[in-house]
């Protein structure tokens, strides 16, 4: 195919002036921590990549959903975060004896997490690690990078492999329908808010009976 170069999206020069200035505040916040020592798991001690399509929930959202998590898993629960890296950062604040976590993320900054971190690329939804169980995971938090149904068919592969049932899945309120299909989810009343406004209508979606209706 030829014509890929099509979908590329193009950034207005608006979109590109703010692009720039927010670059500038990360290496003035980059110069600040270095000299401050700072606490790794904060939220923002990694900073949203956007060439990745990383898009960090506002710290009420990643709180609330972390907080869902912990209660679905249960106690001595393992949840995995599926492309959530702010989730993940909230639950590592948690610094929860009650529960273990995992993170599956293509942005390798996350490897200072150790062995909770496992690279991931959507891609490829099976090649994970051997030691990474099927069904060993009492809940799964997804959030598939791009809103296509490609995207989102291949990452559900991963989550039906890891979950032992349970699935939170964040993505686009366009995605309803194909949410429904591959995942059998349906949409929660909660509105995920990012900390930048995202154009698209962000929503969450369950198949279980959680705490955010």
């Amino acid at each position: 195919k030829m014509d890929d170069d099509d979908d590329i999206p193009q950034l207005s020069s608006h979109t590109l002036a703010a692009l720039q200035e927010f670059y500038l505040e990360q290496q003035q916040k980059e110069g600040m921590k270095n000299s401050q020592g700072f606490n790794q798991y904060s939220v923002g001690s990694i900073e949203e990549d956007w060439q990745l399509s990383q898009f960090w929930y506002s710290d009420e959202t990643a709180s609330c959903l972390a907080n869902e998590a912990v209660v679905a898993a249960g106690k001595g629960g393992r949840i995995a975060c599926v492309s959530a890296p702010s989730v993940y950062q909230k639950l590592k604040e948690q610094d929860g004896k009650d529960f273990s976590v995992c993170i599956l993320e293509y942005d390798r900054r996350f490897s200072v997490y150790g062995e909770e971190f496992i690279f991931y690329d959507y891609n490829h939804p099976l090649n994970l690690p051997e030691n990474l169980l099927p069904h060993s995971f009492d809940i799964v938090i997804a959030d598939p990078p791009y809103l296509s149904e490609e995207c989102l068919q291949k990452t559900s592969e991963t989550i039906k492999y890891l979950t032992k049932g349970k699935i939170l899945l964040c993505t686009g309120a366009i995605m309803e329908e194909q949410a429904a299909k591959h995942l059998g989810v349906k949409m929660c009343k909660f509105i995920p808010k990012h900390s930048r406004n995202l154009a698209n209508e962000f929503r969450c979606y369950v198949n279980y009976a959680s705490g955010l209706d």
